[in-house]
Parts: C-alpha cells; structure tokens; sequence
C-alpha cells in the first residue's frame, strides 16, 4: 500500500548508512521526502536509490564544510521548496585513547564535525525556511556526552556541547522550532563496531534490555520528536540506551 505524502521534508545529515539512514528511512515510511548528505557519493547514491528516487535526494560532501553546508540546503529547497526537519547526525571519532594524551588538531577535528556543522546546519536551515515557517531540529548526541566515557574523551565532550548546543536552540529559536536531541548508547553500526565487534554478546549482556541498539531504534525517536505527538516537547534529550544508565553508567 502506497504511503500517503506528509507533505512534509527533512535534511538530514550523514545518512547514507548506519543512524542516519535508519532516520531516513522511518521519516520515508510515514511519508516525509528527505534530503541525505554523506562523504561517499557511492554510498548516499545506493542510499538514495533504497528510499526511493522519489522520495530521497543526496548531496555528497564534508559535514563542517561551509560550502557543503550551503549546498545541501539549497539543493533541499531545490528539490522540495522547503526543509521542516533538520537532523544533525554526521559526527566523527578518529582518536582512540587517554585525553591527557590527546592531539588537539584532532580535538579541533572532532569538534568542527560533531558540533559546529550542526551549528551550521541550524543557521541555514532556520534562514532559508524555519525563521518563517517554524519546524522542528533533533540532534544526535551520545550518552558519551551525558558520562565520563574512558577513551572517547575528545566524542563524549562534543557530545556534551551537542546537548548544550540543543538547549541554546530550543531557547532562542522558540516558539516556532522545537530543538531537542537524542543521546544513544551502542547501536550496531559500522561507526560503533570497535565498541562491539567480535564480543557483541558480552557487551549485550550489561544492557537490562539483552540487546544493543539498532539505527530503527533511533529512526523511530527521531520521528516521534519531529512529529505533532511531540509538539510540546523542545530542549529535551532523549535517551535511548537499553536501560544502560540502569547499571550508574557506561562502560
């Protein structure tokens, strides 16, 4: 059966796998068009391609690259006439270890994807359709962001401005846009497998829930926080983590 058309758009960024598509593909399914961004231009091409030619348009490039940033709204606006959901998902974690030991060219690296393109996305996406036209912005944070996270220091810190960076939003960009964000423990993506690969059962096992997350966990939260069933909902993060916090923590 054919989904109705929510007449509804959404840009959301590095989507062409893992978190990001699993969002794309719940907005998708009750009817939203979307506008996904990704590095590989293979890979959002297949994306594209999986949600439908007619639903989904790719815009290939780097998250924290201005010109990037530009393109992608003004192609969704091409594309669409308007963006009533940004989702601010591309983030990176190139560094593995100690912060006292940390690179801070890396830390800058970290921090130019994580926060300041959603930054730069936000700015955009409220100029070219949401100042006038009100909508909803949801970004993924991380329960990294919410806890001391051993060894993901320079991630968990930027994490932690994306959950400051969404009550900044929610505040001043009220009462038309709602900006609220997700923090999710381990879900099974490639961008998550050296948290996981090759021991999933054992790290299952900390989880009340007996299971790590899936991107179709997170897709379904973002939808609920972009849809009408959370029209009083802004500044908030929600986590979704399996009932990791239950255990005072992650490991």
């Amino acid at each position: 059966m054919a989904v109705q058309d929510s007449g509804r758009v959404a840009l959301i960024t590095g989507a062409s796998r893992g978190i990001g598509y699993g969002i794309a593909e719940a907005f998708v399914a009750r009817g939203d068009r979307v506008c996904i961004t990704g590095r590989n231009e293979d890979a959002l091409a297949e994306a594209v391609r999986r949600l439908g030619a007619d639903r989904a348009v790719g815009v290939a490039g780097k998250a924290h690259d201005e010109a990037h940033q530009a393109e992608a709204v003004e192609r969704t606006m091409e594309a669409f006439g308007r963006v009533d959901h940004l989702v601010n998902n591309a983030g990176t974690n190139p560094v593995f270890g100690p912060i006292a030991e940390l690179d801070l060219n890396v830390a800058r690296k970290v921090f130019d994807t994580n926060v300041l393109s959603a930054l730069g996305f936000a700015q955009r996406t409220w100029a070219a359709w949401q100042k006038e036209h009100g909508g909803t912005i949801v970004n993924i944070a991380s329960v990294a962001g919410l806890s001391a996270s051993p060894f993901i220091g320079a991630y968990g810190i930027s994490k932690a401005a994306m959950v400051n960076l969404t009550l900044q939003l929610a505040h001043e960009l009220s009462p038309g846009v709602r900006v609220n964000a997700i923090a999710p423990a381990v879900v099974k993506t490639k961008f998550a497998a050296a948290l996981y690969e090759g021991r999933e059962e054992e790290v299952a096992r900390r989880y009340p829930m007996g299971r790590l997350g899936t991107p179709e966990d997170i897709g379904g939260a973002a939808a609920f926080l972009t849809s009408d069933d959370s029209g009083w909902i802004t500044g908030q993060t929600l986590v979704v983590d399996g009932g990791i916090f239950l255990n005072a923590g992650v490991e």
